[in-house]
């Protein structure tokens, strides 16, 4: 996205994404991060939305001086935070473009269920449906979702996003 619109004089600084199946890390690593890079910018803009740390990031934010982006987790500012909270897609689990790519690392193994298959009821029975939130027009993520789909038991449903509020929330930070 950077490069894409020419957003040459920011600078990105990356969390390990694994850290949103553990997000008591994410605010100590936002602390730290701010911490090392205040006296070199002007302004830090954290491109992380609360990831469920239950307001502790927005609350550490405020603390820091730093703004970060709305919302409660990154589908939601993909979707749009007004959009997302209008469909209340309850039964739903996500999926973005990285989460198809890493589907296995961050969701199938960490859960066991490469070794315990049976568990896929009791992880996802209350879900009817995977929402593909793709940021971009890939046809190979596309059929990787669908088959992550099916390996679910779930329906599968694509919704083209694009970066909805995270593109809006750079180009004014």
């Amino acid at each position: 996205m950077r490069r894409m619109n020419g957003w040459d004089h920011l600078d990105l600084q990356c969390l390990p994404a694994i850290w949103h199946n553990h997000p008591e890390r994410i605010v100590p690593a936002i602390e730290e991060a701010v911490a090392a890079r205040r006296g070199a910018y002007d302004r830090i803009f954290v491109v992380y939305a609360d990831c469920g740390t239950g307001g502790q990031l927005q609350a550490a934010c405020e603390t820091l001086g730093v703004q970060m982006i709305p919302g409660p987790h990154c589908y939601s500012f993909f979707t749009g935070n007004a959009a997302f909270a209008e469909a209340c897609d309850t039964t739903a689990f996500y999926l973005t473009d990285f989460l198809a790519r890493q589907f296995d690392a961050f969701v199938w193994r960490p859960l066991g269920l490469d070794r315990h298959p049976q568990l896929r009821d009791t992880y996802f029975g209350n879900y009817t449906t995977l929402i593909y939130l793709a940021q971009t027009d890939d046809p190979v993520l596309t059929k990787t979702a669908h088959k992550i789909a099916a390996r679910m038991g779930l329906a599968f449903e694509h919704r083209h996003t694009g970066y909805g509020d995270l593109a809006q929330a750079l180009a004014t930070a």
